[in-house]
């Protein structure tokens, strides 16, 4: 019985510390210092969310861009974030990996140039909002041709939309997909 009561003591302590207080303190501090980064990073117009800059959307319409594949199952949904864990030989990733070859090749029949692999596979979490420049590239005259726009139009957007390396070092330059389709088609394009 002694040790029994300094124990439930310091149970409910750090209960109370650990399970209530300090997520209300990270909470207020994060609502007060990142509020666009703890809500999701919401992408919002005209009142309604678009999606968020964190999490890829799916695009299969030849006027805009096309984003990396999803693993997750609905496609691109946060709350099921994870690779497919299908290794180089498995013939599910070879399959899938030859559908997107074909879709893209269909949406876009006069492309000869080899397709980005990051077109064709999913990324680690299977939700990545970016692509690579090469990817992006690969879709510009497409883009350009649905849009009716003029090639040297759509990359200027592809490079406004393009991110460098975190902190110049970190990491390999990224387009924003939503965002670049997003501008598209804010620019009336």
């Amino acid at each position: 019985m002694k040790q029994l009561r300094p124990a439930l003591l310091v149970f409910t302590v750090m209960t109370i510390l650990t399970g209530v207080a300090y997520p209300l303190v990270i909470t207020a501090v994060s609502q007060v210092v990142f509020p666009a980064q703890a809500n999701g990073s919401l992408i919002v117009k005209d009142g309604n969310v678009l999606g968020s800059a964190l999490i890829g959307q799916p695009f299969d319409d030849p006027k805009y861009f096309w984003s990396r594949l999803s693993a997750t199952s609905p496609a691109y949904n946060g709350g099921g974030s994870s690779g497919s864990n299908q290794g180089p030989l498995s013939d599910a990733l070879i399959d899938n990996a030859r559908g997107r070859v074909e879709a893209l090749k269909a949406a876009d029949p006069g492309n000869t140039q080899p397709v980005p692999v990051d077109l064709v596979t999913a990324s680690g979490s299977g939700l990545d909002p970016h692509i690579s420049p090469a990817a992006a590239r690969y879709q510009v005259a497409r883009v350009a041709r649905v849009r009716g726009l003029p090639e040297t139009t759509v990359q200027d957007e592809v490079t406004r939309h393009t991110h460098g390396r975190q902190w110049g070092v970190l990491g390999e330059p990224v387009v924003d997909v939503l965002a670049l389709n997003l501008a598209l088609d804010a620019n009336g394009h």
